[in-house]
């Protein structure tokens, strides 16, 4: 959970618990808690360490700061005591998905960003206790490379029956309605699901927008049915001590795994079919073109979270699970870099640095826990060739200056990130 004061954190502390031990209760008197500066100030933190773009309004975070960023918490603390605020419509923005793909953002404004976030510091406890295992996307504590490690160790238990499922636009089409339903199962007050609604509908007629501060919540909620579901086939289908079926949920990003023995293919039919009657019955389209059903032991691969999963043979003669960065992910981290080196064509390396070092260190942080070590081999080879083009061309010649620098001493100079060592976590062959 996110630390807060001692009040806000021992508020949701106690409702934590609350829902932990009662799973039917249902919370009311929580909107006096949403209302209160404390959480709203809270609110603000948590959407300013975002530091996302001003809504439709225009306004930024330095000009709240500006004008008084209490004054500013003290008139939102009025409006929803008394029951006057309103949010505003989404600014819509689009941002490149992948390839010629675009994703679409519905950006809130910063007062109704702190608002979600207010709602969220409130609710996320409750739900939080409903959550499943296998779920990961967007929760305390829970991290991609945590479900990228359960996939791995669902591998070397032999599950290697993969449904790699794609769901058809689902942020876009979560159904209000529905939602709402599975919001008022545990909630039990007129004010906050007044409020939900009204944020909902600032969005659109359905879908939770990416880009809102709440939406992670609320579309977990809305598939935590779809992990009951799976967890029910985990906990019904185990054969001589030995589990059969695992999952791993990050947001949208589903895949199940079952024991590919011949002797489990009823399990996989019968866990491919409730899956399918669970998203139907949530109104969640399938994206049946990009959906794949793999088998492993036949040489094919599936990708998650980034990563291209497969077998391959270790120097023992056994196999075991091997996680790559796909070859998309690397091939727009180098178009990142190189649009850098081109709009710094003729500026020293120094402000070139200052701009590819984050990139680098985000993604080399993101994709060193996989076996990533050709990938890396390729990107740091690649990258020193553009800085010794770049310094090069600085000097009015050609060539990459092989003797004038040596690459160590290159990137020590000029501090160029260059931490590409492999963390890796333990995953032992396949039994």
């Amino acid at each position: 959970m996110t630390k807060t004061s001692i009040t806000l954190q021992e508020l949701r502390r106690r409702i934590y618990i609350k829902a932990k031990a009662e799973p039917a209760h249902r919370f009311w008197g929580l909107y006096v808690h949403v209302c209160k500066l404390e959480t709203l100030r809270e609110g603000y933190r948590l959407a300013k360490s975002n530091n996302g773009a001003p809504g439709i309004d225009g306004v930024t975070f330095d000009e709240i700061e500006a004008s008084g960023t209490e004054s500013f918490l003290q008139n939102m603390h009025q409006s929803l005591k008394s029951g006057t605020y309103q949010p505003f419509r989404n600014r819509i923005k689009e941002i490149p998905k992948g390839g010629s793909k675009m994703r679409t953002l519905g950006i809130p404004t910063i007062r109704d960003r702190v608002v979600q976030a207010a709602i969220k510091l409130v609710l996320e406890p409750v739900f939080e206790a409903d959550f499943q295992e296998g779920s990961f996307g967007y929760r305390p504590k829970r991290t991609a490379h945590q479900a990228l490690k359960r996939v791995e160790k669902a591998i070397v238990q032999k599950m290697t029956l993969v449904i790699d499922l794609d769901l058809k636009a689902y942020f876009d089409t979560v159904k209000h309605h529905i939602l709402l339903e599975k919001v008022a199962k545990r909630i039990n007050d007129d004010d906050i699901m007044h409020l939900l609604k009204q944020i909902l509908k600032a969005g659109g007629k359905e879908g939770v927008p990416q880009g809102g501060v709440i939406s992670p919540l609320l579309s977990n909620l809305y598939l935590n049915e779809v992990d009951k579901m799976l967890e029910k086939a985990k906990a019904t289908t185990p054969q001589n001590g030995y589990q059969k079926v695992e999952y791993a949920r990050f947001a949208d990003d589903l895949v199940v795994l079952v024991d590919g023995h011949w002797k489990s293919e009823w399990i996989w039919q019968g866990v491919n079919k409730r899956l399918r009657e669970e998203l139907n019955k949530l109104q969640v389209q399938i994206n049946e073109t990009k959906t794949k059903c793999v088998d492993l032991n036949k040489q094919e691969s599936f990708d998650f979270l980034g990563f291209t999963i497969r077998i391959v043979p270790t120097r023992s003669g056994k196999k075991r699970p091997q996680c790559t960065p796909k070859i998309e992910k690397r091939t727009v981290l180098l178009e990142k870099l190189s649009d850098v080196f081109k709009r710094y064509r003729s500026q020293p390396l120094t402000k070139v640095r200052d701009e590819i070092n984050p990139i680098l260190r985000g993604w080399a942080n993101y994709f060193r826990v996989g076996h990533s070590s050709k990938t890396f081999s390729y990107i740091r080879e690649w990258l020193n060739h553009k800085l010794r083009r770049h310094l090069m061309r600085a000097k009015g010649k050609r060539g990459f200056g092989w003797k004038q620098w040596s690459t160590t001493g290159l990137l020590a100079v000029y501090n160029i990130y260059r931490d590409f060592k492999l963390t890796r976590y333990v995953v032992a062959p396949v039994r």
